[in-house]
């Protein structure tokens, strides 16, 4: 199962790298969000190979992860890959400069079922396409929008 979305960003491209491999913020984000997660292998400066362990509440059940960094090219691309018992997934972040000042932000996911427990919890996420598929789109708009207000802030 698939989801792609792409938002353009009025702030130059740099500036929304810096902000999406902000991994501490992202973390205090996730962790409001009332999930778990902690980070196992650090690079500094970021760079592939950074590794998370974070567990979420999905369908009723409790889920663990581990996702690793793949993928880091400054300033136009990340991806992360997550593994689990039953369920892994692929997360890529590309970036593209429209302008100096216009970034458009596209990020495509990939949920691949291991066991027939996934397999029944990814079908039923498939019934429910078109909802998932628009709250996916609805939060990565809702983080292209706080990108753009904190550099019009900024600015």
């Amino acid at each position: 199962m698939i989801f792609t979305t792409r938002e353009d960003i009025e702030a130059p491209i740099d500036f929304v790298f810096a902000q999406i491999s902000d991994f501490a913020g992202l973390e205090r984000s996730i962790l409001r969000r009332g999930a778990e997660v902690q980070r196992k292998v650090d690079r500094i400066p970021h760079a592939a190979g950074m590794v998370w362990d974070a567990a979420f509440d999905l369908r009723g059940k409790r889920r663990e992860m581990e996702v690793t960094l793949v993928t880091f090219e400054s300033p136009s691309a990340m991806c992360f890959e997550a593994a689990s018992k039953s369920l892994n997934g692929d997360l890529s972040v590309d970036l593209v400069a429209l302008s100096r000042g216009r970034t458009r932000l596209s990020m495509s996911g990939e949920l691949k079922p291991q066991n027939l427990s996934a397999r029944l919890l990814v079908q039923s996420l498939k019934l429910a396409r078109g909802n998932m598929s628009k709250r996916f789109e609805m939060r990565v708009a809702s983080y292209a929008k706080d990108i753009e207000d904190k550099y019009t802030r900024r600015a």
